[in-house]
């Protein structure tokens, strides 16, 4: 995608200059037979080719000057070494993760996923929410991974990238009776919720194993399985370019990603009635939101001042 950019700035400037060329052979021409009255018409022309050519100046000088340029060429070299396609940006995905379809100026930034086999989506994603006249830009990194079955919703919120008063850094809020405990230190990392009544499910795909993949590999990330997608999120985005990163993420979906295609491969709620069907009922599509922490805190903290003053109001 990078060297098709490069061409079509390329052929823009030879077109340009080329018609620029041409354009004012004819003018002069023109000119010098005494054709005064056709002369304006082609002068519009001519600037617009020499506009044209100050734009593609302009974006190249740019491109190289801020090494925005080299990162891309390194991104799409690699993207192809490893059988996937770069993309600087693009059009927001219609993921059902979290932290997708929110606000407005919705875009994927710096991507690589794949055309062929299981579907990869990797890089950064932004959008912009607004709240009266102020709006705010969220940054993301993010890892997509297509799985074989359809799973019930659930979600593993990480608790190293909490908030100071331990809320969800996530831009949703799960009602806190679908949280469910696993056995060992699990706990200490990943706060896990899943949909009432498939507890049983969720043990299912956690086993100790996976368990210990999340922990050793993947902690400082929130995890999210749905429908048939695992997501990992990063509360900050990856720095492109960057081959820790990369390494990172592939590594996640060696480890964490293949053994969890490898325990759900024959998932199949008992809620349906045929493991041919490849859904889950209804009531585990989708957890139950709540509220969050910071609003709980919020209004507690309202009511206590309004205590505070009405009571201290009453002995006056």
């Amino acid at each position: 995608m990078v060297a098709n950019r490069a061409g079509y700035v390329i052929a823009l400037l030879v077109m340009a200059i080329v018609g620029a060329v041409q354009v004012a052979g004819l003018v002069s021409a023109l000119s010098s037979s005494g054709a005064n009255a056709s002369l304006s018409f082609f002068i519009i022309p001519v600037i617009i080719l020499i506009a044209v050519i100050v734009f593609a100046v302009i974006t190249v000088r740019n491109l190289l000057s801020n090494g925005t340029w080299e990162l891309w060429f390194k991104l799409d070299t690699f993207a192809r070494a490893n059988g996937l396609v770069f993309s600087p940006a693009s059009a927001a995905p219609s993921y059902a993760g979290a932290i997708f379809g929110l606000g407005s100026n919705r875009q994927k930034l710096n991507s690589l996923f794949s055309v062929e086999g299981r579907s990869i989506d990797m890089g950064n994603y932004r959008y912009v929410t607004k709240s009266g006249k102020s709006s705010t830009t969220h940054n993301w990194g993010y890892l997509a991974l297509r799985l074989d079955r359809k799973l019930p919703h659930m979600v593993l919120d990480s608790r190293a990238n909490n908030g100071i008063f331990g809320g969800t850094n996530l831009p949703a809020f799960f009602a806190k009776n679908q949280v469910l405990s696993l056995e060992g230190d699990f706990n200490k990392h990943f706060t896990l919720y899943c949909p009432k009544q498939y507890e049983r499910d969720a043990l299912y795909v956690f086993t100790p194993d996976l368990m210990a993949l999340l922990i050793d590999e993947a902690a400082p990330f929130d995890v999210e399985i749905v429908d048939d997608w695992m997501f990992v999120y990063s509360p900050k985005p990856f720095v492109s370019g960057d081959p820790h990163v990369y390494q990172r993420l592939f590594r996640i979906i060696d480890t964490v990603g293949a053994k969890t295609l490898s325990q759900t491969d024959r998932y199949a709620d008992e809620r349906i009635g045929d493991p041919a069907v490849n859904l889950v009922a209804p009531s585990g599509q989708r957890l139950k939101s709540g509220i969050s922490v910071t609003t709980i805190a919020v209004v507690a903290l309202f009511v206590a001042f309004w205590l505070f003053f009405a009571v201290g109001g009453m002995f006056r």
